[in-house]
């Protein structure tokens, strides 16, 4: 008897998780309540109301944090943005980074084995076919670094490249690799501004340094990763 292969696994794990998911939101009223209030809260980019969500779980406030940004993941196309600053202020800037770190990780993941496991016509349905054909001519224009690029750059939608990079070769710890070192500056940033939020004058300083350190960082890394990717470099 032939063994299950990797992508009937990957069917089964999107199907238990989808299905847990629609399980509890269906039977369960609390879950259902609470997944439509984040999702309002999100929408609207509510950040002190997201913040005493998250406080209202008392010592469970960690494990939700990382639970809402695993729904933002794969929820196209609540901004994760709104987690992150949320998080830094309710855990400071190092125990909020860690939390929303870990939880796009385990969201990307997620976006990936669903995106692999279904194929492309779940994930134009996931994301919208324009969003997807926009991701696919950065993937084109960007190659293998194309991921790292994104993660960097805060103008791709976090989960259209974790679905759309499930669409192409490149194997899960690959791109989980290059999530993982991507996302992280923009993170602590983000994050540092998080912890801020309450000191309007220092929040904005450090929006605005943070978000123009991230794009020359961006800008840099992706020059230089241009240049190492260019024909006349390869031979040497």
């Amino acid at each position: 008897m032939k063994a299950p292969s990797g992508r009937f696994w990957l069917i089964a794990v999107s199907i238990a998780i989808i299905a847990g998911g629609a399980f509890l939101y269906l039977l369960y009223p609390p879950f259902s309540e609470a997944i439509n209030q984040v999702t309002q809260i999100l929408a609207t980019a509510d950040i002190a109301g997201l913040r005493l969500f998250i406080l209202d779980f008392g010592m469970w406030a960690p494990i939700v944090s990382i639970g809402i940004m695993i729904f933002q993941s794969l929820a196209s196309p609540l901004p994760s943005f709104v987690v992150t600053l949320a998080n830094a202020w309710v855990f400071g800037w190092k125990a909020g980074a860690f939390y929303s770190w870990t939880g796009g990780m385990l969201g990307a993941a997620l976006c990936w084995i669903i995106a692999k496991a279904f194929g492309r016509p779940v994930v134009e349905k996931m994301i919208g076919r324009a969003v997807l054909e926009k991701t696919d001519g950065f993937f084109r224009e960007h190659g293998v670094h194309a991921i790292l690029i994104a993660r960097l750059l805060p103008v791709m939608p976090f989960d259209a490249v974790s679905y759309a990079a499930g669409l192409t070769p490149l194997s899960f710890w690959s791109f989980l690799f290059a999530t993982g070192v991507g996302q992280m500056p923009g993170t602590i940033l983000y994050s540092i501004w998080g912890q801020n939020l309450t000191r309007s004058g220092k929040a904005l300083y450090w929006g605005i340094s943070g978000f123009a350190i991230l794009l020359v960082f961006a800008w840099v890394v992706r020059n230089r990763l241009k240049k190492k990717d260019h024909p006349a470099n390869r031979s040497l």
